[in-house]
């Protein structure tokens, strides 16, 4: 039972042990566990800190990114409206284009149509004027096969002249 009971001495002694010990640890112990302890708080308040700032740089990241892409899609938007607005352009000023060539062709076909009407007309005019004067020469020589008769439309042609 000697274990369940000490003596006297030695409780002494391991008090004196322990009064040693804790002044051995609270004097080159301690210091240097509580000095670890703030630096591990200082190093957990830095990485919580640096979170911080990490997240709000992810944050501006973001924004700035939508910005960006906000823009582009502004930008994407006014390329598209631009290129169907140049598109129409393009488009009516070749219908426009097309129907002023129309219009020349049309003209330099009336053109070439009043020139052919009027060389066929000429032509024409030549012809009949041609048969007329057969016709008149051939009904002139049948008349005047005498003498009498050409002396008669001699004097007929002489007494219009002179009445003129």
């Amino acid at each position: 039972m000697e274990l369940f009971t000490p003596d006297f001495g030695l409780i002494f002694w391991m008090f004196i042990s322990f009064i040693i010990l804790f002044f051995i640890l609270w004097k080159f112990g301690w210091p240097v566990i509580l000095k670890n302890m703030d630096e591990r708080a200082d190093t957990i308040d830095k990485g919580v800190e640096y979170a911080r700032e990490a997240k709000a740089q992810l944050d501006s990241a973001r924004e700035d990114a939508q910005k960006y892409i906000a823009e582009a899609q502004k930008k994407q938007a006014e390329m598209l409206r631009d290129a169907a607005r140049m598109k129409s352009e393009i488009i009516e000023e070749a219908k426009k284009e097309a129907s002023e060539e129309a219009k020349k062709v049309m003209e330099a076909a009336k053109v070439s149509i009043e020139q052919s009407r009027k060389e066929a007309e000429l032509q024409f005019r030549d012809e009949v004027s041609k048969f007329s004067l057969e016709i008149a020469e051939k009904m002139v020589k049948a008349r005047l096969q005498s003498d009498k008769a050409q002396n008669e439309l001699v004097n007929k042609l002489l007494d219009e002249i002179e009445k003129n």
